[in-house]
């Protein structure tokens, strides 16, 4: 696999062939543990939309079981009916799905296990492993301790009659929410203060999307995770790395219980230049309206990088591009962004369109004429074919192609200089009309018949090729360009003071309207991409209708913030 690097960034640790996962799977194989199976699962929390870090884990689990023919579940971890909601559950069922995982139909729940979780937790009171804890949250907190110790609650030692009554009347709903918890007794000196008696119940008087009202108590993740692993036969349990502190408690509890044990495996999360992935911190920039959504183009969610243009083969290839490690680190931006440039070089269709529309007056060509040039759709699959774009005497160019003083390194058009107009002819600027406030609003040219295709039969040279539109029948469109959503590579380098909202970029979006697109584009279905030639790869937005169509740019031809980078330095 490939390896990322960046100034600031780490590099994936990743052996060729394999990686430390692998190495603990062939492991278990030839020790016999889990008889050569391999059943691993991807367990959100549906209380969000998953982002791009999740398809990192989306791809190593899945991929897992497929390599070693195995099976994957989906599996929502719905342990906390305050935060979730089945619009969640929808999204992450599709995004899963688009990435290419396919479940075979094992689609399961925590809240599948309430009934199961709930007598194992009774079995650990009757053997004196568990109890219920009157002590308010802060003072939980305070007797947790330091790294000295912590001090055992005054209710830890009730016995075993008085903890089964006081946990079933939890869960007839007789107490109020932080009356009570049901506590797993392990020990308040443990080093590790996840095992210093954890919360394994908490009383939650709220309407499961699934349960609805037959539950007042839920369990906590780090409770209902091993075990839900257990009851699904999962093998490889693989989280991500700051979970590794969590796995002694996950082995507690299966022990504890004396029930089927899977192996928890951590790797390191992904971490992305010029983009948070903290669920937190994505909640914030929809709730506060800094993004249009949870699929905005912009946001690092799935759904969003959807709707700007990504492919699920372009996810896949990144992930397996920046591989897997037992260690953080930072994974350049454009890593991403190139996996996606790769794909959709090799199947997006080619069009021409005009952002900032320039006329031109084609002097010398008949009026009322139009001809039909032909066109590649795409020069890396010549199978797409070809096809037929209309040229007339007045047409549109970019802004930018045109100087009426030029530099001396700037080969487009302009005055006395001739260029090739792409699929079509040579044509020479003879002059230019302006507005009163002396803005160049046409340009004036003459074309060479016998240059028809854009080669010329002397054999002269020119050195600018440029796209172009027909005015007459091109189609309008909006078009959004996209950037980074944070200006600087750590968004959360901010002030003192100030949090990752400081580092807002404020030029992540420019909507350009007026753009002028070739008539081969109308029509276009929502989620179409399209290489627009010279300027990028445009996907086209939800937010068309008919008669307007709205692209997004997905991602633009080359890595414009390497070469601002670089002139920086």
């Amino acid at each position: 696999m490939g390896k990322a690097s960046d100034s600031d960034a780490k590099t994936p640790d990743t052996p060729a062939g394999g990686n430390f996962i692998d190495d603990i799977i062939a492991e278990h194989n030839a020790n016999g543990r889990f008889g050569g199976k391999v059943h691993t699962r991807f367990p959100p929390e549906p209380n969000g939309y998953l982002h791009i870090g999740h398809a990192k884990s989306i791809c190593l689990n899945y991929g897992l079981a497929v390599k070693y023919g195995g099976k994957f579940n989906l599996r929502y971890d719905d342990t906390n009916p305050t935060t979730e909601e089945q619009e969640y559950v929808d999204s992450i069922r599709d995004d899963v799905r688009w990435l290419g995982a396919d479940w075979e139909g094992r689609e399961f729940y925590a809240s599948d296990y309430f009934d199961q979780l709930y007598e194992w937790a009774e079995k650990l009171i009757t053997e004196g492993k568990a109890y219920v804890d009157d002590l308010p949250p802060e003072k939980m907190a305070e007797y947790r301790g330091d790294i000295k110790g912590g001090k055992e609650s005054p209710y830890r030692n009730r016995s075993v009659e008085e903890n089964l009554d006081l946990f079933r009347r939890m869960k007839a709903g007789e107490f109020p929410e932080g009356k009570c918890t049901l506590r797993a007794k392990i020990d308040m000196s443990h080093p590790n203060f996840h095992l210093r008696d954890p919360i394994m119940y908490r009383i939650m008087h709220a309407k499961h999307h699934r349960t609805g009202d037959k539950w007042c108590i839920y369990p906590m993740y780090d409770y209902a995770h091993g075990e839900s692993d257990s009851i699904e036969g999962i093998t490889h349990s693989i989280c991500t790395l700051e979970f590794e502190i969590h796995r002694p408690l996950y082995e507690w509890y299966v022990q504890a219980l004396g029930i089927y044990a899977p192996q928890q495996i951590e790797f390191a999360r992904l971490n992305l230049t010029y983009t948070v992935l903290s669920k937190r911190k994505l909640i914030q920039l929809v709730q506060e309206k800094h993004v249009s959504g949870w699929d905005d183009p912009r946001m690092p969610t799935i759904s969003g990088v959807r709707r700007r243009g990504y492919t699920p083969e372009a996810m896949r290839k990144f992930c397996e591009r920046i591989g897997v490690s037992k260690y953080n680190g930072v994974i350049d931006v454009s890593w991403l962004e190139d996996a996606l440039r790769e794909d959709l070089n090799k199947k997006a269709p080619r069009v021409m369109g005009v952002l900032r529309p320039l006329k031109v007056v084609i002097e010398n060509y008949p009026d009322g004429q139009t001809e039909q040039m032909e066109a590649v759709n795409n020069p890396e699959d010549a199978a797409a074919g070809t096809r037929s774009v209309p040229f007339s005497k007045v047409l549109y160019i970019e802004q930018d192609d045109f100087r009426e003083a030029p530099s001396k390194d700037f080969f487009r058009l302009a005055p006395g200089r001739e260029v090739r107009l792409r699929y079509a002819y040579f044509v020479t600027c003879t002059g230019v009309v302006k507005d009163d406030a002396g803005n160049v609003t046409e340009v004036r040219c003459t074309y060479d018949p016998a240059t028809r295709g854009g080669d010329s039969p002397d054999g002269r040279k020119v050195k600018g090729t440029i796209h172009w539109v027909d005015a007459g029948s091109a189609i309008d469109a909006e078009v959004r360009l996209y950037d980074h959503l944070f200006a600087k590579p750590n968004p959360d380098d901010a002030p003192e003071g100030q949090t990752f909202l400081a580092n807002l970029n404020p030029k992540s979006l420019e909507v350009v309207t007026g753009c002028k697109l070739e008539p081969s584009v109308a029509g276009s279905a929502v989620g179409t991409t399209y290489q627009f030639e010279r300027l990028g790869y445009f996907c086209v937005d939800k937010d068309s209708a008919p008669g307007k169509l709205v692209f997004d740019r997905a991602v633009t031809l080359r890595d414009t913030w390497a070469k601002i980078e670089k002139k920086g330095k």
